[in-house]
């Protein structure tokens, strides 16, 4: 059965999701990074990705069961002119990385490249949230995490390293940025159940089963572990990206982040590179202008109508949506319906009305 959307105001959604963190604990600071976080993914990315508003009702089971701390503490355990290492002591990924990825900026403005790497952290969210921030702020950001043990290395049937998704971000003269965003592996589990609720099969390079044979049966998949983009490529990129956050930061790795719920162990890395320290920035967007423009010259394959740089489909889609509602699941709506009344929100949620665009 096809999955069925409503549109709904973006501002409505906005003042929602900020109460709604507020009344789970979080500071007013802290809930307003939170959400717009959320949001920024809910536009730009398709919505089995689960990276977007639906998340909020996770956090509030796990803000409720003590496994995450909506105020702990942020903790700068050492740094230089241009690094800093963080203990996020357990608390909301999101917000310790989004406070790394200003910390970061502020050491590239001065020392022309900032790094801080993230420890003893939780799930994160899109990485291209943490890359644009530092993209708004004149600099190139690169933003990149650990994650649980879902990819299976290269020639093996069990998980052992993450998803570990990267982003990159840089400013352009074209109106929007060059925004690259992906995880390591080909799809993850959100698109898997996606298919699954669709009543599709999914595409073979996807995930194995339990017994490490490919499949297109998204439900057998949910069982197995996921498999990375690029075969054995995308494991080599997921194994260093664990060596660059978890093994160096002194945080978890492999199969260590996500092995007990009370401590995901998860850990960030967040660099800023300070354009103006090469050239002024218009200058610098003029030759991403440039470079842009031999991508979009070349000649099309049969099939396709033109050639896209990073970004630049999601930045059409957040576009649409900002302007004509944002389009959320209904059985994901129902329940912020419900999680609104559960938390007293004055914030009411304005249903724009059915969305019925095929493509998301």
């Amino acid at each position: 059965m096809p999955i069925t959307l409503t549109s709904v105001d973006k501002s409505s959604l906005e003042a929602f999701m900020t109460q709604g963190f507020e009344a789970l604990g979080l500071t007013a600071g802290d809930s307003k990074i939170f959400a717009d976080a959320l949001i920024f993914s809910e536009l730009r990315f398709h919505p089995g990705h689960g990276q977007g508003v639906k998340r909020i009702r996770r956090y509030q089971q796990r803000i409720g069961d003590k496994l995450v701390d909506p105020r702990a503490p942020w903790e700068i355990v050492k740094q230089s002119p241009a690094l800093a290492l963080v203990d996020a002591h357990n608390g909301i990924g999101t917000v310790a990385a989004a406070k790394a990825m200003t910390l970061a900026i502020e050491k590239a403005k001065v020392s022309g490249i900032g790094q801080v790497i993230v420890r003893n952290s939780t799930h994160y969210g899109s990485s291209a949230v943490h890359a644009c921030q530092a993209m708004e702020a004149g600099c190139i950001g690169i933003a990149y995490t650990n994650a649980g043990p879902e990819m299976a290395p290269w020639g093996a049937r069990e998980g052992a390293t993450g998803t570990n998704p990267w982003g990159i971000a840089a400013p352009t003269n074209l109106g929007f940025p060059a925004v690259m965003d992906f995880a390591l592996t080909t799809a993850g589990k959100g698109m898997m159940l996606w298919h699954s609720r669709e009543g599709k099969k999914m595409p073979l390079d996807w995930a194995l089963t339990p017994d490490g044979e490919v499949t297109d049966d998204p439900d057998a998949a949910m069982q197995g572990p996921l498999l990375a983009i690029g075969e054995y490529k995308g494991y080599g990129l997921a194994f260093m990206t664990d060596v660059l956050t978890g093994v160096i930061g002194g945080g978890g790795f492999g199969l260590t982040p996500y092995a007990n719920q009370a401590k995901l162990d998860v850990s960030h890395s967040l660099t800023a590179i300070d354009i103006e320290w090469f050239m002024p920035v218009d200058q610098f967007k003029e030759r991403m202008g440039e470079f842009s423009a031999m991508m979009k010259s070349r000649k099309t394959r049969p099939g396709f109508s033109e050639i896209l740089i990073p970004g630049e489909q999601e930045t059409r889609r957040a576009k649409k949506k900002s302007a004509a509602g944002v389009p959320l699941d209904d059985e994901v709506l129902a329940d912020l319906v419900v999680l609104g009344q559960e938390l007293g929100l004055k914030a009411e949620l304005t249903v724009l009305g059915p969305y019925g665009e095929d493509r998301l």
